[in-house]
């Protein structure tokens, strides 16, 4: 990978519907040039697939919280399972290192959303919650 492909793929980061044509110019290559060094990166799996940002209080969900979770055993598969049933809800679950095992980040669209979803956790782990305020 060289400063081409590094530069390329920081573009793609800001903006991963830029046309192969326009990429090129910002990288001064053809646009054919561009595309090929973004298959290669795609076939060599350095670009992994591409994604949106969505404004989640547009879409609904008004309620971001962090959750640090603490399992009561090693045996996490329950815990993990539950989480399987929730990606509606659960943005990433982080396996951490220090006080807690995972850090959870969530969304939902109301606080009873939120109180219904830790219920449920707690069935598997304990918890710790950090609502975001402001981002």
């Amino acid at each position: 990978m060289d400063q081409v492909d590094k530069q390329i793929i920081e573009e793609l980061s800001r903006n991963s519907r830029i046309t192969m044509k326009q990429l090129g110019e910002k990288v001064h290559l053809t646009g054919q040039a561009a595309s090929a060094r973004v298959a290669r990166l795609e076939d060599q799996g350095i670009i992994e697939g591409y994604t949106i940002r969505v404004n989640q209080e547009k879409v609904g969900y008004t309620v971001h919280a962090f959750i640090s979770i603490f399992t009561q055993n090693t045996y996490h598969q329950p815990y993990l399972s539950f989480l399987k049933t929730q990606e509606l809800f659960v943005i990433h679950n982080y396996k951490i290192s220090g006080d807690s095992c995972y850090l959870l980040e969530c969304q939902f669209p109301s606080n009873a959303v939120l109180d219904q979803f830790l219920v449920e956790l707690n069935r598997y782990v304990n918890y710790k919650l950090s609502i975001v305020i402001n981002k």
